[in-house]
């Protein structure tokens, strides 16, 4: 037992002695909280995350940090070692850690107010995936999809567009998404050079050709049916317009847009809702895959004298987006008549990727004042539905001053994804928030980097930011070589095989 006790205390010893820096014996007492960066303060996180890691927001000469649970403590320079910091994850798992700041200016220290970091037993899926991108209006030619292990600062290459189009040969990827989180069946889209579709499922990777003579275009947005080899998408006819005075700087916005349903094992697709008067955009599944939700616009014509682009431009804020669902029977493939589910409409808003928990209570939206390309709309937040009650609220636990637009749950429903841009209103960047079973959600957190100024310093936005249960293990030049040969020409059918 003596012997025993002697390991513990050697093992908070040498916690508490990581990184060579030490808590200051003399200091002055600051009854302010710090100011960090990133703002983990009071945050919940899941307990297989990786580790926090902070600085100081201003001039200081040394930092020091104390995170510390019961007897066990890290001290630091804001940056845990990833072991240690495991293990006092795992300790407070359901509790909380307290973390104390010391600075120092010239000699004299100071200690300010300790906040927690509150660790839920709720696990978080290993890994996620997002696109890269560069907030430039004219080039992406330095556009990857990337995965990311959130048990640690692991990173690694999906797929570059580089390695199959460069400059005037230009591709553009976008759209990745997965059945069920399962990275061994994914999908993501190629524009423009060697462009086509292409589909990973189970170790077999193809290249569509997606566009067809009866449907507006190939696929964007793609929601996988949680169980069938079936995806639905939006096709679409998109242009956008750049402002000079309004301070939503880019507006993208659809002269056409309609549903399709793709069979993944028959190459066979069928429009969904293709009205005229309609744009259709941003299909998502229930969970158990018995209904189809979507957003649609109502636009009539009222003045063709001029083209429809101009008219679209002249009227773009008066585009409203409602969630409307269809009911779909798995063993017949038939798909009910359109039924509204939230008219924004009607309080003169706009809602746009309906994003359903695994549970199936909830729907959370983005809703902004028109449009629904709100990742450029300042005032765009997150909504939530319950559809139990039909009760909806704007989830203020997560929203900010500026956008929150993309958002993704994880697979057990305790935790979202969000892309925010309330650091700088330039750059997306993901952070993560706790949800519970009665839809409340604590303060969101960002993405951990192991150098806390990362985000800050790096020059691209993360883009549709998806759990997925672990990694692509498909290499990025396997991707290439796929995308580079021909595509299987889809075909159009009135009805999907049984």
């Amino acid at each position: 037992m003596k012997k025993l006790h002697l390991l513990i205390i050697a093992c908070v010893l040498l916690l508490t002695s990581c990184g060579g820096s030490s808590v200051p014996t003399e200091f002055a007492q600051s009854t302010q909280l710090p100011k960090i960066y990133p703002d983990y303060i009071n945050v919940t996180v899941p307990v297989n995350i990786a580790p926090l890691s902070f600085k100081y927001d201003g001039e200081v000469d040394e930092m020091v940090a104390r995170y510390a649970m019961g007897d066990d403590a890290i001290v630091c320079d804001g940056q845990p070692d990833i072991d240690n910091w495991h293990s006092l994850v795992q300790k407070a798992k359901g509790q909380a850690i307290s973390v104390e700041v010391y600075t120092r200016h010239d000699s004299q220290w100071t200690r300010y107010k300790p906040f927690h970091i509150y660790v839920s037993p709720d696990s978080i899926d290993p890994y996620i995936s997002y696109r890269l991108i560069a907030p430039s209006f004219v080039s992406y030619e330095s556009l990857t999809i990337n995965q990311r292990c959130l048990e640690n600062y692991d990173e690694s290459v999906i797929y570059d567009n580089m390695l199959c189009g460069f400059e005037k040969d230009g591709q553009c990827i976008n759209c990745h998404h997965y059945q069920q989180f399962n990275p061994g069946r994914m999908q993501f889209h190629a524009r423009q050079h060697h462009g086509g579709t292409i589909i990973a499922y189970d170790g077999k990777i193809k290249k569509v050709n997606m566009k067809n003579d009866s449907i507006l275009s190939a696929g964007v947005y793609p929601t996988w049916h949680p169980t069938l080899n079936l995806i639905v998408y939006a096709t679409d006819k998109t242009h956008q317009s750049f402002h000079t005075v309004d301070s939503n700087k880019v507006e993208v916005y659809d002269l056409e847009s309609d549903i399709i349903a793709y069979d993944v094992e028959h190459d066979e697709v069928m429009n969904l809702e293709n009205d005229d008067t309609e744009f259709e955009v941003f299909p998502a599944w229930s969970p158990d895959g018995k209904t189809l939700y979507y957003c649609s616009a109502h636009f009539e014509r009222q003045d063709t004298t001029k083209t429809k682009a101009v008219e679209i431009i002249n009227r773009f804020k008066e585009i409203k987006y409602n969630i409307y669902r269809k009911s779909f029977d798995p063993n017949t493939r038939q798909f009910g008549p359109r039924e509204l589910v939230f008219d924004a409409a009607a309080i003169d808003q706009s809602a746009t990727l309906p994003r359903i928990s695994p549970d199936g209570r909830f729907l959370l939206f983005t809703m902004g004042q028109y449009g629904y390309f709100h990742i450029w709309h300042h005032d765009a937040d997150l909504w939530l539905m319950d559809l139990q009650t039909g009760d909806v609220r704007p989830l203020k636990e997560c929203n900010s001053p500026d956008t929150e637009s993309y958002h993704s749950w994880s697979s057990n429903g305790r935790w979202l994804i969000i892309s925010s841009r309330r650091d700088d209103g330039a750059f997306t960047r993901p952070f993560i928030a706790h949800i519970d079973k009665e839809g409340n959600a604590t303060k969101p957190f960002e993405l951990p980097a192991q150098d806390p100024d990362y985000h800050r310093q790096f020059m691209r936005s993360y883009n549709i930011p998806e759990f997925m249960s672990g990694s692509v293990t498909i290499k990025p030049q396997t991707f290439a070589d796929i995308l580079k040969g021909d595509g299987i020409a889809v075909k159009y059918v009135q009805q999907l095989p049984q």
